[in-house]
């Protein structure tokens, strides 16, 4: 893939960064590379490699969703609401 100038102001525009005329050649090389190097990467057979690592033992832990009402969080909780009417939040009209 490479990167043109329309990307680079694409990509200004979406990072919200004023990006120097003079850096833009130099800038449309570095990404260049960078994405050059990842679809090299993609092309790596991984499929018979075993995980080395995992962030959770043994699965994902699991609980019992189980409803409960508290009354008393739910009234704390309406207190500290901008705006509340019996028991419900009280938002801005956003579709007329």
């Amino acid at each position: 893939m490479t990167v043109d100038d329309k990307t680079i102001e694409k990509l200004a525009k979406l990072s919200s960064l004023e990006i120097d005329e003079n850096k833009k050649e130099s800038l449309k090389q570095e990404l260049g590379d960078i994405i050059n190097f990842v679809e090299n990467l993609n092309e790596i057979d991984v499929s018979h490699i075993e995980a080395t690592f995992t962030t959770v033992e043994g699965g994902t832990p699991l609980r019992e969703d189980v409803a409960v009402q508290d009354l008393e969080m739910s009234n704390h909780i309406i207190e500290h609401a901008p705006q509340s009417e019996e028991g419900f939040f009280v938002v801005p009209k956003i579709i007329e």
